[in-house]
């Protein structure tokens, strides 16, 4: 029998899949993580929630190492980050020793809540921006 987290990671990233992020990355101001695909080469655009500090843009992954984008940082962390309709390029870094719970309280409380709600293996991910 599935176990509890399988059955929500499954039902999340089939709606993420299906619904979710194509309509959201399509708005001008959600913000966008791209990667490369770590199979094709091809640019991946994921809508995410997060801030940015300083220089650095900060989000937490609701599937940690499951998550197909944090799959490509781990093959190229090269990313760019669609924040308020302008592109960054940056460094996406995995922070498992960061306290990702911790980290959300200081994120958007929106996104904070679904990622609470439907995270199973929340991981930080930090990107230093170069522009």
């Amino acid at each position: 029998m599935p176990r509890l987290d399988d059955i929500r990671f499954r039902a999340a990233t089939a709606f993420q899949r299906r619904v979710g992020n194509p309509v959201l990355r399509r708005l001008p101001f959600q913000t966008v993580l791209e990667t490369t695909g770590r199979v094709s080469g091809l640019p991946r655009r994921t809508p995410v929630g997060g801030r940015r500090v300083g220089d650095s843009f900060w989000l937490v992954s609701e599937f940690g190492e499951r998550s197909q984008y944090v799959r490509n940082i781990k093959a190229d962390p090269r990313v760019r980050v669609r924040i308020r309709g302008r592109w960054h390029t940056g460094t996406a870094h995995l922070l498992p020793d960061d306290d990702p719970v911790a980290r959300l309280r200081a994120l958007p409380r929106f996104n904070s809540t679904v990622v609470r709600a439907l995270g199973t293996n929340l991981l930080t991910v930090r990107v230093d921006l170069t522009d």
